[in-house]
């Protein structure tokens, strides 16, 4: 499969993924708040939702910033070269914090507020926002733009190929862990980050000759 394609997949790969976690939240949304209108049934929403939250949003949570993070590192776009993939970058980061450290254990405590169907509509309303700005690309680039080559065919196999491999770790668990995701993340913005240096060393010196 060329490079072009495997590129592709995993642009299709990161839209997917994103739209199904905005339609997860958006699934929390309606559990929570039909849960919270009728007390005689929110232990049995709240369990649906939890579980919900545990086999589907997560994962799709997941994916999605995975694909988007090294969809980022591996282009020309860069984390802080775009304002608009910037924003993205930070909305994406408080939604994982905040998904992760608020959202999921107060639903396997069960006892939710009304805040919680609140913030996940936020988040579902955030997700939406952040579709908006890849179609848009707006506030033009960051002081801190410069351009590297895009990343060989292999590595967009990989954004492809990791995030399913963790789905399938993840459900033999029987919670998400996306281990082999965050690695390779790491490795590869670390190595991105060297050979971005390098780049602009040597173009240091070609404009000192």
């Amino acid at each position: 499969m060329t490079a072009k394609r495997w590129r592709q997949l995993a642009l299709w790969l990161h839209v997917v993924s994103g739209v199904g976690w905005m339609a997860q939240a958006l699934a929390l949304v309606s559990l929570l708040a039909f849960g919270l209108a009728r007390p005689a049934q929110l232990p049995a929403a709240v369990a649906m939702a939890n579980r919900l939250d545990m086999t589907l949003l997560a994962q799709a949570a997941n994916v999605s910033t995975f694909t988007g993070f090294m969809l980022a590192a591996a282009t020309a776009w860069g984390f802080f070269k775009h304002w608009w993939v910037l924003v993205k970058f930070l909305i994406s980061t408080v939604q994982l914090y905040l998904g992760i450290f608020v959202l999921a254990p107060a639903l396997r405590e069960g006892h939710p507020t009304v805040s919680m169907p609140i913030g996940a509509a936020l988040m579902a309303g955030a997700i939406a926002f952040q579709a908006w700005v890849s179609v848009a690309k707006p506030w033009g680039r960051t002081p801190l733009y410069s351009k590297l080559p895009t990343a060989p065919g292999w590595v967009f196999a990989a954004i492809t190929l990791v995030p399913l491999a963790d789905l399938v770790i993840g459900y033999s668990l029987g919670y998400p862990m996306p281990a082999l995701s965050l690695l390779f993340l790491i490795g590869y913005v670390v190595k991105r980050s060297m050979s971005g240096g390098r780049t602009l060393i040597n173009w240091s010196r070609e404009q000192a000759v």
